[in-house]
């Protein structure tokens, strides 16, 4: 049984895909946060601007097994065969994406993409690994294609995760009322140390999903 929030049709809003027309497969649920308001304050990762609790977003349900789940994707993308991509976000994706569902995926076409906070170990056949740590949590996995840090986290700063192996390094500026700031403070930093590059919610400033 596979609990997603959401299901939908749109463009890749950041990281080192943006701009790629993608199916995004929210997974209902995370291990840092509740998701509930109540409890934001107190959780692990206090700054999270998705909705990932319950199934009640447009394309979301309870899928009984991976395969029904991986036909819902297919029919969400249409009938092109070409440069299929799904996304698989949440939450925290990895609490649910299993072998099945991989390899459900891979028959359809898809190339799999996983944005997870890092917490824990990715399955073999993932083609798009993008870990975004956060402060006070425990990263297990420490490679991959793409790591994306929330910026500025004072209690991870960029020092302490450079030398993971990814073979991409972004930094995204959080989305809270200094924004602004963030944004300049990511340039200047990255200015400074050009290993790293900039992303930008781009799916916020253009209004897409």
């Amino acid at each position: 049984m596979y609990t997603i929030r959401e299901l939908f049709l749109t463009l890749q809003g950041e990281g080192a895909q943006t701009g790629m027309r993608a199916v995004f497969l929210r997974f209902a649920g995370c291990n840092l946060w509740s998701g509930r308001e109540a409890d934001r304050a107190t959780a692990t990762c206090t700054f999270c601007d998705t909705d990932f609790v319950g199934t009640g977003g447009p394309g979301g349900g309870k899928f009984a097994d991976a395969a029904t789940l991986a036909a819902a994707v297919a029919a969400t993308w249409g009938p092109s065969p070409a440069h299929r991509l799904v996304v698989c976000t949440g939450g925290e994706p990895l609490l649910q994406l299993d072998a099945p569902l991989i390899d459900a995926l891979h028959a359809h076409g898809f190339r799999i993409a996983v944005e997870t906070n890092g917490t824990i170990a990715a399955p073999a056949g993932i083609d798009w690994l993008c870990v975004s740590p956060k402060a006070g949590s425990t990263t297990v996995q420490r490679a991959g294609h793409e790591l994306k840090l929330v910026f500025p986290q004072p209690a991870l700063p960029p020092e302490a995760v450079e030398t993971w192996r990814f073979d991409h390094y972004f930094l995204q500026p959080m989305d809270s009322p200094h924004q602004a700031a963030n944004i300049q403070a990511a340039i200047a930093y990255i200015l400074d140390h050009p290993q790293w590059r900039l992303s930008l919610q781009t799916h916020k400033v253009t209004g897409i999903a």
